[in-house]
């Protein structure tokens, strides 16, 4: 397997390029049929281009502010750094900022728009219950997902969520305060349509984003495989993760749910869910895979 071969994954590629032709289409449907809401042109695309701009530009500050994640400078933190900057020689990828996350809750994850443009960020717990090879998988795998650029997708995807979510709090708001008729006397209440627009275009984003959510982490482990030539690692990181999650108490959990579309093992792992509506494809199958690729690269994981 050739080095390079992580920045290869064709079923990625084409994921993320429907993704974001989708999202385009959808993009448009939304401002369309806002537009029969009786919403003003011009008010709507400078709020709707406003939003992306602000999300797509600052999702790298605003990730790092839900998960209470603090840069850290490489006096701070120089094994860490050490780890970031090694890795990144061996993945041919500019250096990222480095972010530590205090809780004791074990996780790691990505973001940023381009590899220019990125953070890596782990928690407190991570660091202490992990072996600094496993730390080291981790790492490789949250690279991998900015070398494949899928974070820059998944923030974009992640917008358009969001932004329907504001929308439905709105109608619901604006139909609570008696919210008036549409422009053709005969049409529906304007509060109605954009609830309605609301509901449909959040679910829509949502299944765009589980549509490479789970394919993106296999494309990450395989990644994290080839760049540290070590799958056993990150096999025995994840197994540790998920194991340790089981303990940590709801509360701490609940503080950082937000962020599972992007953490490396869901803090939901506790619950059992449908595999079609899960964010991370689940943890067997990603050990299986990651045993395969093992065996292709001559370190067969023993039974």
């Amino acid at each position: 397997m050739r080095r390079k071969a992580y920045g290869r994954d064709f079923g990625l590629s084409s994921r993320m390029f429907l993704t974001m032709f989708l999202l385009g289409a959808l993009y448009v449907g939304f401002f369309g049929l806002l537009l029969q809401t009786g919403a003003s042109l011009g008010l709507i695309v400078v709020a709707l281009g406003g939003l992306a701009f602000f999300q797509y530009f600052t999702s790298d500050k605003i990730a790092l502010r839900a998960s209470g994640a603090r840069i850290m400078s490489p006096e701070q933190a120089p094994e860490l750094h050490a780890m970031v900057e090694r890795l990144c020689a061996m993945a041919d990828l500019p250096k990222p900022r480095v972010a530590v996350i205090p809780t004791d809750v074990p996780n790691a994850f990505a973001t940023g728009r381009s590899p220019k443009h990125s953070v890596v960020a782990v928690t407190e717990g991570l660091w202490k219950r992990l072996e600094p090879r496993e730390v080291e998988g981790v790492l490789a795998h949250e690279l991998s997902h900015i070398a494949n650029r899928d974070v820059a997708v998944m923030t974009i995807a992640s917008f358009f969520a969001m932004l329907a979510a504001f929308m439905m709090r709105m109608g619901l708001w604006t139909g609570m305060m008696g919210g008036g008729r549409n422009r053709d006397s005969g049409g529906a209440p304007a509060f109605l349509i954009m609830l309605v627009v609301s509901i449909v275009t959040y679910v829509l984003s949502y299944m765009l984003i589980l549509m490479i959510s789970r394919y993106r982490e296999y494309a990450a482990d395989r990644g994290a495989a080839v760049i540290t030539g070590a799958p056993e690692y990150l096999m025995s990181a994840l197994q540790k993760i998920a194991s340790d999650m089981t303990r940590i108490p709801q509360r701490d959990l609940r503080q950082l749910e937000g962020m599972n579309a992007f953490f490396i093992i869901p803090t939901s792992v506790k619950k059992h869910a449908a595999e079609l509506f899960m964010t991370h494809p689940p943890l067997e199958k990603r050990l299986a895979r990651l045993a395969e690729i093992s065996a292709e690269m001559g370190r067969p994981i023993a039974a």
